[in-house]
């Protein structure tokens, strides 16, 4: 009997609907299920009943939910149906969950597959059950009716789904065409694989147990069958499927038991002969009883198969949709090839060959590729010969079908006919196939030209009129001589080429021997009997001519293939676009097309070099005109319009060209320097003009570039040097034009150009290397970072307007697009720093913004730190130190000099949060950074002395406040690093200082920062309280405020009270990990780089170099999330 489901288990939560509505269509949301039980007759039944109903939930609910993600969240399936939608990566785990399920309750779990089934045609109905206890089956027969009620608007389905009788409600719009079968869409598409997919699944994994018991498939072949006959398509369509797929599942069960059948008799056999006959044996009566088992299943397989193939294939082979019948005939064909010994034989053959003649192109097609399987085996054609005989006729008619993909498969499996079954073609049938390789449909024509090819032209099988003398060319002389006589009796003179076009792919290698051709043609007739005669040589003439055409332009004649694809309807589509638009992204594709197509490596490059001559030459031959009518005025000045938008248009077509193509000997250069150098003398141009001037001037140069470094004598090569010079004077400058644009570009332009120049690659040509090499000069570097330090970090002030919120979204755009003009003008510039082309002390103005700009830029100013550091350690630490000291000046120029940088200051706090980022990007690896940290204190030290009269402290320091900024990089030292530096910075001071010690904080905080030992640590931390009690304006220093752009920072003596736990174990691992020989082999290279070191430097004990030397002392104040943003070694590893 069958419980009722109590309504928490068949309707999903609120929850869930509201993660499922999001993964899966609208439409393939269903309603829930309700299952009526009927006929209860004893009290041990109803009492069944209540305990099945209490248990539904955890029954059911493993078999119907599943877990995967999607987009990073959990979604849950709540139905089998949901399960298929969402796809297959979880069909094997549902489908072991659904098989438990039913173990337990077979009911449940039986109603939940047939709510599948509903869901998957489409319904949003009801689907209720009541158990089958009639005896009289006329009654039951009854009820097995497809109504519509009229005061509802419902439509009801009742039909035997053994042992139940099914009642499916649907809305009476079902009617509708509209299922998921049926739906166009990858999504949709995937959901049929998925479904199939399901049921082969499903079959699979229930061969071992359940797929016997007499219930299961019952049930399901009950219920297939009933909806088949449905007058519903969207039933009908779904079921079928799911009944011809689930008959394939069948099949491969029946060929795996009849495998494991065979297995066992023949152990049977063994075992038998090696006891003897009067003896008893367990092995042999074991081996028996599993060869029944198997015979067994093997009968209730084949009853499956054929309760199956007549339920639902014979009532739907016929069926008036066309997709049914479609189905129908790719299973049958697809059985037949997997299990021939049951099903090859006229029985159901018959069905493929009577539906040969649907008026459905696809249902033939269907029909095709099953019979192409089967011709392709061999030893299956010998029972094929009564089908053979009876559809031959049917099949050599049908290469003349109207649908196109009928033709060609037809052609392929008369190919595979002629191959595998003797004389089943007739010579007149094979005449009438050999002429389609003269049709305008080229797959079918190169279809029919294998045929010709293999059955007439070559000699594979056919032993006896191979050609024993002349080798291959001998044999390309028979097979041109069958060729030229086929030719002529097909009396199609006008169409060679659609002849050698159809052969082109399959007797390529004679069709090419034209030293074959050539021989014969030239043979005499005189005595010769392989000489040909004036008709034969007038035919083998235009084959020659054809072939050579095929070769040369590699395309199919006129009227063959769709004329989209045609060459020339190609370029003249791509020209006319061109003439058309002056739009740089439509112009660059089209010049990508031209380049695309001109490769030498094809052969259609002449034809399309010959049109991109033609337009290359139009477009010269405009801009030509325009620029003489230009030049004839008086000073060349253009106030037309109109004279400007076309002279703007005919630069910009030539710019996108010349960027992909050779247009060196049209001569632009010269046409376009003159516009540029006119620009400077008058400055009356357009900035219309201007821009597509000056790149079109760069690609030329580039050009030339590219060919002198391959090939050039010394003069030409000092006369392209003087070029280069003068266009790089020319850009210089446009780098102070009136117009943003035209400066921008000039800037762009001089970067790539520089760094082009510096990084040449001559092929081994040096003598063109050092001629054409071209390093910028220091003014010119100065320009450059003078239109970095204008025009990129200059904060435009915002000036507040009353507008619209769609002005405010305009003017977000505009601002939006400018930023993306200053980072590419940034990353422009910092090439250069990365690639040598400017000092790498140019670096030192970008990272001045590093903290202020770290939104806007601070990626590209990360990544130049990264690419220097890599280059060189200690050129990038020394452009950092610049940068600190250019901008300790700069603050100490804006302030009172007399008494010292105010270290209260915004200013000075941004210093030392920058020092901060800087020492952050050394990563956890001291070792590696040890030398670039050293020479970082060393030149912090000297300037921070700058200015006394020396040791006798006669003149207070006026960089002493600069300790400070050096201080954040005291931790990155490593601890007999920081006791040599303590020693270099004891020859700057003596003892006791000679002024106020609150003069010499700086002083004294440094030197607590390099001292070693946690007690001298302590000391500090008891001198910065002192300090921070005193009342001057310097006691708020140590605090660090959040001022003009800086990041707030907790004070050191703040920080110094928190736990040292704070330091990560893994950092302290890593450090720990670093070897002592690793420390000892980088001495010497820290030898020369602090010469300051005192004697004996770093030559001590190994006892003193332990693994403690290689602890990171962190600053209490630096967090740790700090150092994972800000660590950009690429090396390095925390």
């Amino acid at each position: 009997m069958i419980a009722e489901p109590n309504a928490a288990s068949s309707l999903p939560s609120q929850k869930e609907n509201a993660v499922r509505d999001e993964t899966v269509p609208e439409s393939a949301v269903q309603n829930s299920r309700s299952v009526r039980n009927g006929n209860l007759k004893t009290t041990r039944e109803k009492r069944k009943v209540r305990e099945q109903s209490e248990n539904i939930r955890k029954n059911s609910s493993s078999s119907r939910r599943v877990r995967r993600l999607q987009n990073g969240a959990v979604v849950e399936a709540v139905t089998l149906f949901e399960v298929v939608i969402m796809g297959k990566r979880a069909m094997q785990s549902v489908v072991d969950d659904w098989v438990e399920a039913y173990k337990q309750d077979r009911n449940v779990a039986l109603l939940d597959l047939i709510n599948f089934f509903i869901q998957c045609s489409g319904c949003q109905g009801m689907v209720t059950a009541e158990m089958f206890q009639s005896t009289h089956k006329n009654d039951v027969m009854q009820k097995m009716t497809e109504t519509f009620d009229e005061e509802s608007g419902l439509q009801y389905k009742k039909f035997m789904a053994f042992p139940w009788i099914l009642t499916v409600t649907w809305p009476v719009d079902m009617d509708g065409e509209d299922y998921p079968l049926i739906r166009t869409g990858s999504y949709w598409k995937k959901f049929r694989a998925n479904f199939c997919e399901f049921i082969a699944v499903l079959v699979q994994q229930c061969q071992c147990s359940i797929l016997y018991d007499s219930y299961l498939m019952d049930a399901i072949i009950s219920l297939l069958t009933g909806l088949a006959d449905s007058m519903i398509r969207a039933f009908r369509h779904t079921s079928t499927l799911a009944a011809m797929k689930l008959l394939t599942a069948v099949v491969g069960v029946h060929l795996n038991l009849d495998v494991n059948k065979h297995n066992a008799q023949r152990l049977y056999e063994v075992e038998k002969n090696r006891i003897s006959g009067k003896r008893t044996n367990y092995r042999l009566d074991q081996l028996e009883r599993k060869g029944k088992e198997y015979e067994q299943k093997l009968l209730e397989i084949q009853n499956m198969m054929n309760a199956i193939f007549k339920g639902t294939f014979l009532s739907r082979y016929r069926d008036v949709i066309p997709e049914i019948r479609a189905t129908c005939m790719e299973e049958i064909g697809s059985l037949i090839n997997t299990y021939p010994d049951t099903y090859l034989n006229d029985s159901y053959l018959k069905y493929i060959g009577w539906m040969l003649y649907d008026k459905q192109p696809e249902v033939r097609l269907k029909c095709l590729l099953g019979l192409q399987g089967i011709y392709s085996r061999k030893e299956l054609v010998y029972k094929m010969d009564l089908f053979t005989s009876r559809f031959k006729d049917r099949i050599v008619s049908m290469p003349l079908d109207k649908d196109h993909e009928v033709a060609v498969q037809a052609m392929k499996l008369l190919m595979l006919m002629s191959q595998n079954c003797e004389d089943v073609l007739s010579d007149e049938d094979c005449e009438t196939l050999y002429q389609l390789v003269y049709t305008t449909h080229r797959p079918l024509a190169v279809a029919a030209g294998e045929f010709l090819y293999k059955r007439l032209l070559s000699y594979e099988g056919d032993e006896e009129v191979v050609p024993k003398e002349g080798g291959k060319s001998g044999a390309n002389a028979h097979q041109l001589k069958r060729l030229i006589h086929f030719f002529l009796d097909s009396e199609v003179h006008k169409h060679v080429a659609y002849l050698i076009d159809s052969l082109w792919d399959w007797a390529g290698t004679f069709l090419k021997d034209w030293e074959c051709m050539t021989t014969l043609l030239l043979k005499n007739d005189g005595g010769d009997r392989e000489a040909l005669n004036d008709a034969h040589k007038s035919a083998l003439t235009e084959i020659i001519l054809a072939t050579v055409r095929e070769a040369a332009e590699g395309h199919p004649p006129a009227g063959r293939g769709a004329a989209k694809k045609h060459l020339d309807a190609l370029l003249r589509e791509v020209k006319d676009i061109v003439v058309k638009h002056s739009d740089m992204s439509v112009l660059e594709a089209s010049s990508r097309t031209y380049y695309i197509l001109c490769s030498e490596e094809i052969a259609i490059y002449n034809q399309v070099d010959r049109a991109r001559t033609q337009l290359i030459d139009e477009l010269t031959g405009q801009l030509n005109q325009l620029l003489d009518g230009f030049w004839q005025k008086e000073e060349g000045f253009c106030t037309d319009a109109g004279e400007i938008s076309r002279m703007y248009a005919a630069l910009r077509r030539l710019a996108a060209f010349h960027n992909a193509h050779d247009l060196t000997k049209w001569n632009l250069y010269h046409k376009t320097l003159r516009l540029l150098v006119f620009e400077m003398e008058h400055g009356s141009l357009s900035v219309l003009m201007i821009l597509p001037a000056l790149q079109c001037t760069y690609f030329s140069l580039l050009w030339q570039v590219a060919a002198a470094a391959e090939n050039s004598s010394k003069g030409a090569l000092l006369a392209l040097r003087r070029e280069l010079r003068r266009f790089s004077e020319i850009c210089m400058y446009f780098l102070t034009h009136k117009e943003k644009d035209v400066r921008e570009k000039a800037f762009v332009i001089l970067c790539d150009w520089l760094l082009i120049l510096s990084h040449q690659d001559s092929n081994n040509n040096e003598e063109a290397v050092g001629l054409l090499d071209y390093l910028p000069s220091t003014s010119l570097q100065e320009k450059l970072l003078l239109f970095v330090q204008e025009h990129i970090f200059v904060e435009e002030k915002e000036e507040s307007k009353d507008l619209t919120k769609e002005e405010e979204r305009k003017d977000e755009s505009c601002k939006l697009d400018d930023l993306n003009k200053k980072r590419s003008l940034l990353a422009a510039y910092c090439k250069l720093i990365v690639f040598n082309v400017v000092e790498t002390t140019a670096a030192a103005e970008i990272y001045k913004h590093y903290v202020k700009a770290y939104n806007d830029f601070g990626d590209i100013i990360k990544e130049t730190l990264s690419r220097t550091r890599h280059n060189n350690r200690i050129e990038s630490a020394r452009a950092l130190i610049l940068c600190l000291q250019q901008l300790f000046q700069t603050c100490a120029e804006s302030q009172d000099g007399s008494t010292g940088v105010d270290l209260a200051s915004a200013s000075f706090t941004n210093m030392k949060e920058l020092a901060r980022r800087f020492s952050l990007t050394f990563g956890w690896d001291q070792v590696k950074s040890r030398e670039s940290v050293a020479m970082i204190h060393k030149e912090g030290i000297e300037f921070a002395f700058q200015g006394a009269t020396g040791t006798d402290g006669k003149c207070f320091p006026p960089n002493l406040s600069f300790l400070l900024i050096i201080s954040e990089f005291s931790y990155k030292l490593l601890k007999p690093d920081k006791k040599i530096v303590y020693a270099y910075l004891q020859r700057y001071t003596v003892e006791p200082l000679p002024y106020s010690r609150d003069e010499w904080q700086p002083l004294i905080w440094y030197k607590n920062s390099l001292l070693a030992n946690e007690d001298e640590e302590s000391s500090v931390l008891g001198s910065l309280g002192e300090w921070s009690q005193m009342g001057t304006s310097k006691a708020s220093s140590c605090k660090r405020k959040l001022s003009n752009g800086s990041l707030p920072e907790a004070s050191h003596a703040e920080a110094a009270s928190q736990d040292p736990a704070l330091q990560s174990a893994s950092q302290l691992a890593s450090a720990a990990g670093k070897s002592r020989k690793r420390l000892k082999s980088r001495e010497t290279n820290l030898q020369e780089h602090l010469p300051f070191l005192c004697p004996g430097g770093l030559q001590r004990s190994k006892d003193e170099i332990n693994t403690e030397d290689v602890l990171m002392e962190r600053q209490a104040g630096d967090k740790s999330e700090d150092a994972d943003v800000d660590v950009i070694d690429g090396d390095q590893k925390s």
